[in-house]
């Protein structure tokens, strides 16, 4: 019974495998196709990721064991997650330029006369991504006699934040008769020093966060090094039965530590 079950976990192995890197079904690559342009976050299955991880964790755990296996799922899911970090910061910085740009638009045809659904409209054929899209519901619930504030809020966007504060000011507007264009100037200001603040704060911890990735890759160097001089690290980590508890506990510290050093970063953006 041992013997069989032992020749029956590769095969299932192998099969789970399979599954994994299954392209997906082609009424979902349709869905996502007609539903790309929603305002709020895909949250679509990152298929990639989980492809590449099955193509490097599985071979690992047939042949070298459970500890390689875990360690290199551990790195592949901190890269992942900077990854993800990396990315929806630059989709912030660009929608926040474009956010600026559209406010930029609604103020200057305001101030000649324009309705605020017209403005809204003009904006959103002047921008493009998440503020185009904002600014094109904005312009439409204004033309159907609703709030135009309310158009604005997306709360899944990566400037929900500056979209809602634009869109209080807009409902303050509303809701007390006041200038429309005096107080998106106002916002306008604001989201610009804000902007600023977090290009220069960013530029400034670029050190501090190349330095935090070089301490990470200390460990690879120490262990090259001591692979040259014959002390066998490779032999203790792969092969030894402490190395199924020391790889693993080595890279989950490791990982740690670079997405601590990367939340103490992140909080400074904010």
């Amino acid at each position: 019974m041992t013997a069989a079950s032992s020749a029956t976990a590769p095969a299932v192995a192998c099969v789970a495998l399979a599954v994994l890197l299954l392209p997906p079904p082609r009424a979902r690559r349709r869905m996502i196709h007609l539903f790309a342009h929603a305002c709020e976050v895909r949250k679509v299955e990152p298929r990639w990721m989980i492809r590449a991880v099955a193509l490097v964790v599985g071979p690992l755990l047939l042949l070298a064991g459970p500890g390689p296996a875990l360690a290199a799922l551990l790195v592949a899911s901190t890269a992942w997650v900077r990854h993800r970090r990396a990315r929806r910061a630059r989709l912030r910085t660009a929608a926040t330029a474009q956010l600026l740009e559209g406010l930029e638009a609604v103020i200057g045809e305001l101030r000649i006369g324009a309705h605020p659904s017209a403005a809204a409209a003009a904006a959103a054929a002047e921008t493009e991504g998440e503020a185009s899209r904002a600014f094109a519901v904005s312009a439409a619930r204004s033309r159907l006699g609703g709030s135009g504030a309310e158009g604005l809020r997306c709360p899944d966007s990566v400037v929900a934040r500056e979209l809602s504060g634009v869109a209080g000011a807009w409902r303050v507007a509303e809701r007390h008769g006041l200038a429309l264009a005096e107080l998106l100037t106002a916002a306008r200001l604001d989201l610009l020093g804000r902007k600023r603040f977090r290009d220069r704060t960013a530029a400034a911890l670029a050190g501090a966060r190349a330095t935090a990735l070089v301490l990470a890759l200390l460990p690879v160097l120490g262990i090259g090094l001591g692979q040259l001089m014959g002390a066998a690290p490779l032999h203790v980590l792969f092969v030894s039965p402490a190395g199924t508890a020391l790889l693993p506990l080595g890279s989950a510290l490791t990982c740690a530590g670079l997405l601590w050093s990367d939340a103490i970063a992140d909080k400074a953006l904010r």
